[in-house]
């Protein structure tokens, strides 16, 4: 018997040990999978939000990029040009974002000092005047060549004007256009100089008025700045600045209108003719895949007709005179071609005078010192010195109403 519970005892024991190896064996951990790499991230920062025909493009442009790419993005709107788009670039670096934009001249100082903070971050700012004397390796500026889009968009205005004349509508000395700006920035400037050049360039006795609301998005001020110009006796309106103010008010009245940064047709069908714009999704696809990369990206990036960055809306046939279109294709096969120059020293005066020379002020600084040489080859030579705007020159033939913005 005692043999019989030895021998039990031994089987008893073998079977555990079986047992526990094959315990052992069924526990062996599973690797873990390898985590999947973050996502690339991102941010925008916009002074407004769809409201604004301003911010609206750059929001639109910046969807378009990120989903083609296939990143991650974060919107952050109605940012004001203040310590809080220091504030909104910090959060969004701290949230993962590698790239973080923003869209208004007066957000610049506020992610310079981003980009000092988070050196490992890439910022970009459109309009912006300070990344080629900053000379910070992961802070940059951004503008387009929208002189040129306003010379074509001027064109379709002059041509409208043309058709008003022959009309007998108003005599051809009466050919005045309104414009209502924003500021009295080189930005600014440089737009309404290179809408009225186009316009002149094919209605020879045009002039034009501007007035200021003093801010980028302000309706009433935009609608009663309209009005106030069409009462002045102005027969077609445009605009550098950001609401529906203006062109609302042409359409009450049946003026002419050329708005800016996108089509009013559907509000306006009547008296909307065409719009120009920056398409800003080149731009954004450019410097995300750059930072992805880990190559490089320019200091001051300047988009043109070529990269698909300046754009005109389609010519609304029913308020464009006949023959506008044609117009447009010809002048801008030239400005692609270096045959045509916006801002030709031939084709206006200042103080009477011809420019054979002109200092601007390309660097920067509290007192706008002027310091560079920009006539040359006959024109004034916008876009070529850093990417934002840099004309300030107030021409013959466009009279200000007010100055004090």
């Amino acid at each position: 018997m005692k043999k019989f519970f030895a021998l039990m005892m031994i089987l008893v024991l073998a079977l555990s040990l079986a047992a526990c190896g094959k315990k052992e064996e069924d526990v062996t951990p599973t690797p873990e999978p390898e985590p999947e790499p973050a996502k690339f991230k991102v941010g925008f920062i916009f002074l407004h939000d769809e409201n604004s025909t301003y911010d609206l493009n750059f929001i639109n442009a910046a969807k378009a990029a990120c989903e083609e790419l296939g990143v991650d993005y974060v919107l952050r709107t109605n940012v004001p040009e203040s310590e809080k788009c220091y504030e909104t670039a910090a959060e969004l670096a701290d949230s993962g974002c590698s790239v973080v934009f923003a869209d208004s001249f007066g957000h610049e100082d506020f992610m310079i000092s981003a980009a000092k903070e988070f050196p490992d971050v890439w910022f970009c700012h459109a309009t912006g005047t300070k990344a080629h004397t900053e000379k910070l390796s992961n802070y940059f500026n951004a503008f387009a060549s929208i002189y040129e889009g306003r010379f074509l968009a001027g064109i379709a205005a002059g041509m409208k004007l043309n058709e008003m004349i022959e009309a007998g509508e108003f005599k051809a000395e009466e050919a005045k256009i309104g414009y209502i700006g924003a500021f009295t920035y080189a930005e600014v400037i440089s737009g309404y100089t290179s809408f009225f050049l186009g316009a002149r360039s094919v209605c020879p006795t045009a002039t034009m008025e501007v007035t200021f609301t003093g801010s980028w998005y302000d309706e009433t001020a935009e609608k009663e700045g309209a009005n106030t110009l069409m009462d002045r006796g102005c027969k077609l309106i445009s605009q550098h600045a950001d609401s529906m103010g203006a062109p609302t008010a042409c359409e009450n009245r049946g003026v002419p209108d050329v708005s800016y940064n996108g089509s009013t047709l559907a509000s306006c069908p009547n008296t909307f003719i065409v719009s120009s714009r920056i398409d800003w999704t080149p731009y954004f696809k450019e410097a995300i895949k750059a930072k992805m990369n880990g190559t490089s990206l320019p200091t001051d990036y300047t988009g043109t007709i070529a990269t698909g960055s300046v754009k005109l809306t389609e010519v609304n046939d029913k308020a464009a005179a006949a023959g506008t279109q044609e117009a447009i294709d010809t002048a801008t096969k030239a400005l692609q071609a270096g045959t045509l120059h916006v801002f030709d020293t031939s084709t206006f005066t200042v103080g009477g005078e011809t420019l054979t020379s002109y200092l601007a002020d390309v660097d920067t600084d509290p007192a706008y010192t002027p310091d560079t040489e920009v006539i040359e080859n006959g024109y004034f030579n916008e876009s070529a010195k850093r990417s934002a705007p840099y004309f300030d020159l107030q021409i013959d033939g466009i009279t200000l109403l007010d100055t004090a913005f």
